[in-house]
């Protein structure tokens, strides 16, 4: 099976099913959004993803389709009248084929067209697993790259320069 190359994430859906998510988004819904897209940064960058979080702003009178670019992450707020899911749908088409599409969503019917359409879905608890073991897997490289080498000095100057330090050392 070939690599995932694309990645979708219907951003309210997830906010809705991540407890620590879920619970922000009731004080702060601007935050939840933030605090969404700063945990996906590491793992789309781990996996080498093109990936858009897409935001539904289709009950938003007169709103027009907004795109930002944060780091590595396309987000997209979609125009009046346009639901992620439909916004998805339509790049799904295009995406799928020059390369493989997951989408993270919750959404039964939305899933199902996801399939017809030569996609793969992963559930939102599914993909915090996920997000959780990436960063686990680069805090593991992380500390062994460092414990590997030992950053002393006289491992980073030369022979001469380390009999000069030394004895001023003594001198003083």
């Amino acid at each position: 099976m070939n690599e995932v190359r694309y990645l979708f994430v219907d951003g309210y859906n997830v906010i809705n099913s991540w407890e620590e998510l879920r619970e922000l988004r009731d004080t702060d819904l601007e935050e939840a959004r933030y605090k969404l897209i700063d945990m996906m940064i590491e793992y789309v960058t781990l996996k080498g993803l093109e990936t858009y979080v897409v935001f539904d702003a289709h009950y938003v009178k007169g709103s027009f389709e907004k795109r930002e670019k944060y780091k590595n992450i396309n987000i997209v707020y979609t125009k009046e009248g346009e639901s992620a899911d439909c916004f998805i749908e339509k790049n799904i088409k295009d995406m799928a084929k020059k390369g493989v599409v997951a989408v993270v969503t919750s959404d039964y019917l939305e899933q199902r067209i996801i399939f017809q359409m030569g996609g793969i879905r992963i559930t939102p608890n599914e993909f915090l697993s996920d997000i959780k073991n990436s960063k686990k897997i680069v805090k593991e490289k992380t500390t062994l790259k460092y414990t590997d080498k030992k950053n002393s000095l006289e491992q980073n100057i030369d022979e001469k320069t380390l009999r000069k330090l030394e004895k001023i050392r003594r001198n003083l």
